[in-house]
């Protein structure tokens, strides 16, 4: 799926654009701009396309029904790529801020 000019010689030494994820293997990091196959290491697996929109924010653990902006609301995929690229993953988050909490009470700062 590399354009020719990526395929030459000269284009070899790109190695972070027009890449293909693997199933097998952890996803590289998102960037706001994930969802455009040139600009990364997006490609989906299988299919001869960029991950979607959605498959990038399942990756960074929002929620499956998470939803960005209300229903039948106008918006932009660029902001909300910008919002998912931006994101700490929310599992991350969640981990951090229970083990600050678990300190917390184990240093006797907070009760139960």
């Amino acid at each position: 799926m590399k354009p020719n000019c990526y395929k030459k010689k000269t284009g070899l030494t790109y190695k972070s654009v027009f890449g293909r994820m693997k199933w097998d293997d952890v996803a590289p990091t998102l960037t706001t701009q994930f969802y455009n196959y040139g600009t990364g290491r997006y490609g989906h697996p299988e299919q001869d396309r960029a991950i979607s929109i959605r498959e990038g924010a399942i990756l960074q653990s929002f929620p499956k029904k998470y939803k960005f902006v209300e229903h039948k609301k106008k918006f932009k995929i660029t902001e909300v790529a910008r919002h998912i690229g931006n994101a700490v993953p929310p599992k991350l988050a969640e981990y951090i801020a229970q083990t600050i909490i678990n300190h917390l009470y184990e240093r006797g700062v907070l009760n139960e």
